[in-house]
């Protein structure tokens, strides 16, 4: 029997060999298609990461520049509105230049043009002195007011109609194109 049982022995043995051998083949099998599997896995994150990267690269990308453009919008009027600030101060310095009187009686005749019947020129009590000889000239009676510093107002017979022409009032309704103009100039 002991050869007998040595031949079951190998036999065993080898049936067992064949089985780890089995085994082992299989658990290399199941490794490797596991480490594709991980491996796929793996590459399938890593695209969908760097495609939200992307996205989130262009949405910061986007953002930064709205900021940029909302930050040169109002840079921009910032310095308009510091020329407009700058064109006012002038307009207010006027009265005391020498060539007032005659800006003055410009817009005074401007609007003594615009009434077919004008009865009184109306400005800043400073203003009437160099008025009075257009009011003479014209049979026109003066008034003051003291809100009018940088023009005129003519009145119509019976004061229902009345013109206004004033700088500060020119230069608002004119503003519009004069800082297209400006913006042009700064920033082509």
């Amino acid at each position: 029997m002991s050869k007998l049982e040595a031949i079951l022995s190998q036999e065993v043995e080898a049936e067992i060999r064949s089985l780890l051998e089995e085994a082992k083949a299989r658990a290399e099998s199941l490794r490797k298609e596991a480490e594709a599997k991980a491996e796929a896995l793996l590459q399938g994150r890593k695209r969908a990461l760097e495609a939200q990267f992307q996205a989130a690269l262009r949405r910061a990308e986007s953002a930064g520049e709205l900021l940029l453009a909302t930050a040169r919008t109002q840079a921009k009027g910032e310095v308009l509105e510091a020329v407009k600030a700058k064109a006012e101060e002038a307009l207010r310095a006027l009265p005391g230049k020498p060539e007032w009187p005659e800006v003055l009686r410009k817009l005074a005749e401007e609007a003594l043009s615009a009434l077919p019947e004008p009865e009184a020129l109306v400005s800043h009590p400073e203003n009437l002195p160099h008025l009075e000889p257009l009011a003479r000239e014209r049979g026109l009676g003066l008034q003051a007011d003291p809100g009018l510093r940088l023009g005129v107002r003519v009145l119509g017979k019976g004061g229902r109609t009345q013109v206004e022409n004033a700088l500060e009032s020119r230069l608002e309704r004119a503003w519009d194109a004069l800082s297209s103009q400006v913006a042009q100039v700064l920033w082509g």
